[in-house]
């Protein structure tokens, strides 16, 4: 079993900046089985459905991110820590949402299917962010 535990969200006024982190962790979880694993960021509005927005592969790649962060989110991992992170930059009121951290145990050829949540086995708790104008 896996536990994903995010933190480092908070309220912060447009245009300023949030790093999120998730830490991976288990009973038979290993740094380098963690270090295999793509992690993705997802995250859920009030009133809307959860929606991807980006993702890493094993070797620190960006696979895949979502048109409306491009440019101004950007994601790393420390695969020594077990933890993934979300540098979250230039934030927007429409930015305010839940954000949650996910984990896909299993490669996939296509990258752009790790914009869907179905690869993902495991998920954090979430943790706000709320964008003031």
């Amino acid at each position: 079993q896996v536990q994903l535990v995010e933190s480092g969200g908070g309220l912060v006024q447009a245009g300023g900046s949030l790093r999120l982190s998730c830490a991976a962790s288990g009973r038979t979880f290993s740094t380098y089985t963690f270090s295999t694993y793509t992690m993705g960021w997802f995250r859920q509005a009030p009133g809307k459905e959860r929606e991807f927005v980006v993702a890493i592969n094993w070797s620190g790649g960006t696979i895949y991110d979502a048109e409306s962060v491009k440019g101004r989110f950007t994601i790393s991992r420390d695969n020594a820590k077990n933890t993934v992170y979300l540098q979250m930059n230039s934030l927007k009121p429409e930015d305010t949402a839940v954000y949650y951290c996910a984990l896909a145990p299993r490669i996939y050829s296509n990258s752009s299917i790790y914009s869907k949540s179905g690869p993902y086995d495991y998920w954090g708790q979430g943790t706000q962010v709320t964008v003031s104008s």
